[in-house]
């Protein structure tokens, strides 16, 4: 996601605050509403479900298809462990316990702008979340270890790429439970983090438009607050312009 793939609008001050107050009255609907669903189809997401004996549980039984699903983990960890994180390629099974615990964080980016584009912004989506089982490395603490703003730990870096991968290809081998995601209105895709070296995270998007100022607006208003960061804003009329996948999925039998 970049700054190029938002809509664009102009306010002024006054509608700025009213839809800014809004936008932080959805997000925290949509938030709360995304945790419910999580927390009931939590059972569905368990670790040990994919990589069986691959990782450690009290539960011992083997799990049909999880050496694929190993092997597939190594591929992928692999592929991006020695840069930018300086991590071993290789992975032994068993690996330590994955938590069950689901975790959504807001999806965030970063822009620059200015004429010499040295002002970075950090912009907030009130409408997409990252989807990964809970880690003591938070996806921004794993950026502040690869920026040098924090000290690099290899085993939470490790366990923070583990668990990301493990979420994608959880949802890939499982189709059925990727639909019902989107039953439930969430978009399910997998996006690449250029700044992770290309870590792909899993990301839940509601089907609901979102828009961004000029830049200049967004400087000035970052400049007044002292805190170069932004959040998308919802329009006040997106709700009711909201798509639904189920009624574009039954029109196709009318």
């Amino acid at each position: 996601m970049t700054i190029e793939d938002v809509p664009r609008k102009d306010l002024d001050n006054e509608e700025f605050l009213n839809l800014r107050k809004t936008t932080g009255k959805i997000a925290d609907g949509l938030k709360k509403s995304l945790q419910a669903h999580l927390s009931v189809l939590k059972p569905l997401f368990v670790p040990r479900k994919l990589l069986g004996t691959n990782v450690k549980s009290v539960l011992k039984e083997d799990v049909l298809g999880s050496d694929k699903a190993f092997a597939e983990l190594q591929q992928r960890y692999a592929a991006i462990s020695e840069k930018p994180f300086g991590l071993r390629k290789k992975l032994v099974p068993p690996l330590p316990a994955i938590s069950d615990q689901l975790e959504c964080i807001p999806y965030q980016y970063i822009v620059q702008l200015g004429e010499d584009g040295t002002k970075k912004i950090t912009i907030t989506s009130p409408t997409r979340y990252i989807l990964s089982y809970e880690s003591e490395c938070s996806l921004n603490r794993l950026m502040g270890m690869v920026a040098g703003t924090e000290s690099r730990q290899a085993e939470d870096m490790k366990q923070s790429l583990i668990n990301h991968l493990c979420m994608g290809i959880f949802l890939e081998q499982r189709p059925a439970l990727k639909q019902l995601l989107q039953d439930l209105r969430y978009k399910v895709e997998i996006r690449k983090i250029d700044a992770l070296g290309g870590l792909p995270v899993v990301i839940l998007t509601v089907p609901l438009q979102t828009f961004l100022p000029s830049d200049e607006f967004i400087t000035e208003v970052t400049q007044l607050s002292g805190i170069p960061a932004f959040q998308e804003i919802i329009d006040s009329d997106a709700v009711e312009k909201m798509n639904d996948p189920l009624k574009d999925t039954l029109r196709q039998y009318i």
